[in-house]
C-alpha cells in the first residue's frame, strides 16, 4: 500500500515510557490507514488516510495513561507534524494524503484557456477600478426603505460583497411586500435593484444570490438571474447547491402520479449563484483571512448540506436562511473588515453574521418590523 512518509528528528533519546506510549499508539492505529516507525533518533510517519479527531482522543488517553505532559510527548510531536501538513484531501471527514488529487493533466493549461476565451462574455466591460468608501451614515446600519431608492444614494464601488436572497415570489407572507407578483414585473423590479448592486460593488467584488426557482410555475429563476448578470458583464464564478435535506414535498403536487404524463420533479436544495465584477481575484490582506484550511477544503466542494433555519416563527419571517449558510459565504468569499451588503435583509441574518465575523455591513429592507428585529439581533451580539 502506498503511503506519504514524513520524518521527525528527535532532540533526545526516547524514554522507556515514551517508547511504550508510541508502541501503544501504533496499536491504536488499526482503524487508521497510518502507521509509525521509530528509533531513538527519529520517528517516521506513514500516512494514507486518518481521522484526526480520533487521533487526538487516542493521544489524550495515552498521555493520561503514561502520565506524560499533554504538550510534550512523542505522540504530541506526531500530531503537531500532521497538523502542519497543508496539502491533503478530505473524504467523509478524514484527511487523505495519497492519490487525493489525481486528475488528467492538461499540457499548457494557461495557453489553452487563453485560446478558448476564458469568460469571453465579460471581457468588454466598462467597470471603473476607482474605490470609494461607504458613507459613514450607511456603515454598520440597518436601513428601512426600498433598496432601489436607498442604493441610489451610495457612491460607486463602495461594497465588497453582496449576499442576499430576494423574495421568492411563491406567495409567502412577507411583511409589507407582495410575494405573488406577475413574474415579468417581479424581475423588472429585481433587476433594477441588482443594477444598483453592481454599481456600488467594488472592482473584484462578489455578488452571491440565494435563489429557489418556483418549479410549479416552470420559472427557472436561477437561470434568469444568472443570464441577467452575464448580460451585465459580470463573471460567473460558480454555483453552490445548498442541500436542505427536506424530503417533505408531495409526490403528486402539480403533476401526475405513476405516469409519464406530467411527473413533477422534487428538489431538496436551493442555489447560490456567484458572480465577480471585473476580475476573478479579489485583493485583500492575509491577516484578514479567517477561514481554516479544513473549512476551505470542505466548502470549495460546491454542495453544502445545511439544515434550514428553525427560528423563523420566533422572528415572524417566512423565509430565513440559516446563519451557517451566511458564515460560509462570508468566510469563503470575503475578508475581515470588508463591507457586506444585503438589499433584502429581512430580519438581518446577513448583517448579524457579518457583525459577528468582524465584517462591516449595510442591511436594507422595506419592512419596519423586520428592520427593528435585525437591529435587535445585532445589539444582542454587542
Amino acid at each position: 500500500m502506498k503511503y506519504k512518509t514524513i520524518e521527525i528528528k528527535l532532540t533526545k533519546p526516547l524514554s522507556d515510557r515514551e517508547i511504550a506510549m508510541l508502541t501503544d499508539f501504533n496499536v491504536g492505529l488499526k482503524q487508521q490507514r497510518m502507521k509509525i516507525e521509530f528509533d531513538n533518533q527519529r520517528i517516521w510517519l506513514l500516512l494514507r488516510e486518518i481521522d484526526l479527531d480520533r487521533l487526538r482522543d487516542l493521544h489524550h488517553q495515552l498521555a493520561a495513561s503514561y502520565e506524560l505532559p499533554l504538550t510534550s510527548n512523542p505522540v504530541a510531536l506526531v500530531l503537531q507534524k500532521i497538523e502542519s501538513i497543508k496539502s491533503y484531501g478530505i473524504r467523509s471527514g478524514r484527511r487523505l494524503y495519497v492519490d487525493y488529487n489525481k486528475e488528467r493533466k492538461v499540457v499548457n493549461r494557461t495557453g489553452k484557456e487563453a485560446k478558448r476565451g476564458q469568460f469571453f462574455y465579460a471581457l468588454d466591460h466598462n467597470f471603473n477600478r476607482d474605490i470609494h468608501e461607504l458613507p459613514k451614515s450607511y456603515l454598520n446600519k440597518i436601513i428601512c426603505g426600498d433598496s432601489e431608492s436607498v442604493l441610489k444614494n451610495l457612491p460607486d464601488n463602495c461594497v465588497d460583497l453582496v449576499f442576499t436572497s430576494p423574495p421568492y415570489n411563491f406567495g409567502l407572507a412577507y411583511q409589507q411586500s407582495a410575494d405573488d407578483q406577475f413574474w415579468q414585473h417581479y424581475f423588472e423590479k429585481l433587476f433594477r435593484i441588482f443594477d444598483e448592486c453592481i454599481r456600488v460593488l467594488k472592482f473584484g467584488g462578489r455578488i452571491v444570490v440565494n435563489v429557489q426557482p418556483l418549479f410549479s410555475d416552470y420559472i427557472p429563476s436561477h437561470h434568469i438571474i444568472s443570464n441577467f448578470f452575464i448580460q451585465r458583464k459580470l463573471i460567473w464564478k460558480g454555483e453552490i447547491l445548498w442541500e436542505k435535506n427536506n424530503y417533505n414535498c408531495k409526490y403528486t403536487a402539480w403533476g401526475s402520479w405513476q405516469s409519464p404524463s406530467n411527473p413533477y420533479l422534487k428538489y431538496t436544495w436551493e442555489f447560490l449563484e456567484i458572480f465577480c465584477k471585473g476580475e476573478i481575484k479579489k485583493p485583500g490582506q492575509r491577516q484578514d483571512i479567517d477561514i481554516s484550511a479544513d473549512d476551505f477544503k470542505k466548502w470549495v466542494t460546491a454542495k453544502w448540506s445545511i439544515s434550514p433555519e428553525r427560528k423563523m416563527k420566533a422572528y415572524d419571517h417566512p423565509a430565513m436562511f440559516p446563519e451557517e449558510l451566511v458564515k460560509r459565504v462570508l468566510q469563503l468569499f470575503s475578508y475581515q473588515n470588508d463591507v457586506i451588503l444585503d438589499p433584502f435583509n429581512g430580519v438581518g441574518t446577513t448583517s448579524y453574521v457579518a457583525s459577528r465575523l468582524n465584517r462591516r455591513y449595510l442591511g436594507i429592507d422595506i419592512s419596519d418590523e423586520y428592520c427593528q428585529r435585525a437591529a435587535e439581533r445585532i445589539l444582542q451580539n454587542c
